[in-house]
């Protein structure tokens, strides 16, 4: 099956708008009705101070209805951009969306500051109230922010200069990098999701070619997006001073509920463990044949051939891994596939990568894919419906508990990637398709633990950089990269001058600041409760659905209590690092038994 067969796995948006056939108008009502509940929250500015319990409730619940409805309106508006950012109809429509709710959130600003306001023991004693249970941890965690609020007029221009200023950038380097095209096969001109892909073919003729092919991709626009980066590490170092932040990535943390002591911890035990991915890649040069692998080896197949996946088989592959955990995931996650909430084709213009938008609680999530056919897309597939069961399952807590911290929102996609793995490794007996899986899992976990941790210092010396030696060149941006990724890599591998440039198509650096620790966090979090359901079996497939289940609505340290899991504990990241361990010396063995390597 080829990957155009996957052309007609679209998503269906109108789901977000009730069906309506003028898309534009719906989305228009939509935020007409969110401005008019505004206005009548509007109402109680100046009485948080003295408000009861019952009447909060009833503000929060009025609330509720009018983030569900700029939800559905911004949802469709980004879902539909980021098929085809080039199109300039979609990019004005999500621009005027922008605007509107920002104007609407706006005239709400004056909540939070009241709320942030109350004296400690009268908001407790609100909060103990039943009727608020719907939005108590919302309410709890929006008061980590009364340190660093400022005045209404204040924060008042801080969101409106936001649509034509950070988000402005934000969406530039989206239509940037989404033209972003590499040219292989000699002229074939294709998508530079297709370039990257490539560089996990058996050939190293092939990810040569494809390396060099995207390192010259990425030169057009180099300077423009480099520009866009040092503008947003200025804005942010400006908003950390406005808001009183001790550190570049402080208000992330808070964000993640993660105490900036619980992340240094996590980012110091993974560097410490560096030995993991630098082994892996001296036996990997050993399996390849080489002295010394180059940076665009890292993600080499060792199987003797790439054999290319159709999407039908994809979609059996992850269902019947889903259904021998749950019966209720599987069949809930054959919903995405049935209802058309997913969008999978790799496209000219199509934003790159993959996730899984949540959108709303009263609509269902949507999960975003660049399909290509490779073996590494079936766990992509798998990861992101992980995302839409934990959404689609923490629907019922509403609006303000349907989401967690990013930290904790990595669990569920990465717990269903090695579920998938699990299944898919129980049926092979041969050792070199053994070997072939264990090394893809074992560098998708190096990829989420090891290199996002990475990435994350990569960061830290970027932001502090900018910070105090002024705007980065682009040639001091790659300075960086390859000092950060240098760390990770040691000796085992070589960075060419051509990957200098790479930082520059990912995202995460410039949407969400300080992300991408929470991808090694979720990985080591989702591995440790991988664990805990190897040893108990089904018994522990209740309480996993009801930690899912249970979204946001309680703390990151008591979700981990519901599946046995201690996140103050300083050493528990070292558990999950122990199984990418034993995951390794697997691979070492079947490494041996395949007869790839003699002792």
């Amino acid at each position: 099956m080829s990957v155009t067969d996957v052309d007609d796995v679209t998503w269906d948006l109108s789901h977000l708008l009730e069906g309506r056939e003028d898309a534009e108008a719906a989305v228009f009502e939509l935020l007409d009705r969110a401005e008019s509940i505004a206005e009548e929250v509007a109402g109680v500015r100046g009485t948080i101070a003295v408000i009861d319990s019952g009447a909060l409730a009833e503000v929060m619940r009025t609330m509720a209805e009018l983030q569900e409805l700029i939800g559905r309106a911004a949802a469709y508006a980004s879902l539909r951009f980021a098929t085809d950012t080039t199109d300039a109809a979609r990019g004005a429509l999500m621009q005027k969306v922008q605007e509107r709710y920002t104007a609407i959130n706006t005239k709400l600003i004056f909540f939070d500051l009241e709320w942030a306001a109350l004296p400690d023991q009268h908001a407790d004693l609100l909060l103990a109230d039943d009727r608020l249970e719907f939005c108590r941890h919302h309410l709890a965690s929006a008061r980590r922010y009364k340190d660093h609020l400022l005045s209404e007029a204040e924060e008042k221009i801080l969101t409106e200069k936001g649509v034509t200023g950070r988000s402005a950038w934000a969406r530039l380097f989206s239509e940037q990098s989404s033209t972003i095209s590499v040219v292989l096969d000699g002229d074939r001109e294709a998508t530079l999701e297709e370039g990257l892909s490539r560089l996990s073919s058996p050939s190293r003729e092939v990810r040569a070619a494809a390396a060099a092919a995207v390192t010259e991709g990425l030169q057009p626009g180099l300077r423009t997006r480099a520009f866009i980066f040092n503008t947003l590490l200025a804005d942010k170092a400006t908003d950390d001073r406005l808001r009183g932040y001790e550190t570049w990535i402080s208000s992330r943390n808070l964000a993640n509920e993660a105490p900036d002591e619980s992340v240094v911890t996590l980012v110091e035990a993974v560097r410490k463990r560096n030995d993991i991915p630098q082994r892996w890649y001296a036996l990997k040069a050993r399996l390849l044949g080489l002295d010394r692998i180059a940076d665009f080896d890292r993600m080499a197949s060792v199987a003797e051939s790439e054999e290319e996946i159709g999407w039908d088989e994809a979609r059996s592959i992850v269902l019947d891994a889903y259904a021998s955990f749950s019966p209720e995931m599987a069949s809930t996650a054959a919903r995405f596939f049935d209802e058309r909430w997913i969008d999978a084709p790799a496209r000219p213009g199509k934003r790159g990568g993959a996730f899984c938008s949540y959108t709303v609680p009263s609509v269902h999530p949507y999960v975003f894919l660049n399909w290509t056919g490779r073996r590494r897309d079936v766990m992509t597939l798998a990861h992101e419906l992980g995302h839409g069961l934990h959404a689609f399952l923490a629907r019922e807590q509403g609006i303000f508990h349907q989401s967690t911290p990013l930290t904790v929102a990595e669990t569920a996609s990465v717990f269903g990637e090695t579920v998938t793995f699990g299944r898919v490794l129980e049926a092979v007996e041969d050792p070199a398709d053994r070997l072939a899986l264990l090394a893809t899992n074992i560098e998708d976990a190096i990829a989420t633990i090891f290199r996002q941790t990475a990435m994350n210092r990569f960061e830290d010396l970027v932001h502090l950089e900018r910070r105090t030696a002024g705007e980065l060149s682009v040639a001091r941006f790659g300075d960086l990269w390859a000092e950060s990724q240098s760390e990770m890599l040691g000796d085992a591998v070589e960075i060419t001058e051509g990957y200098r440039t790479w930082w520059s198509y990912i995202p995460h650096f410039i949407n969400t600041p300080g992300y991408v620790y929470a991808y090694a966090y979720g990985q080591l979090l989702a591995l440790s409760v991988y664990r805990q359901y190897a040893e108990q079996g089904s018994d522990f497939v209740p309480r996993y659905l009801h930690m899912l289940a249970s979204g946001g609505s309680m703390a990151p340290e008591d979700l981990g209590r519901i599946v046995g899991c201690d996140l103050a504990d300083p050493h528990f990241w070292d558990g999950g690092l122990d199984i990418v361990e034993q995951q390794l010396d697997a691979a070492e063995t079947a490494a041996f038994d395949a007869g790839r390597l003699t002792r």
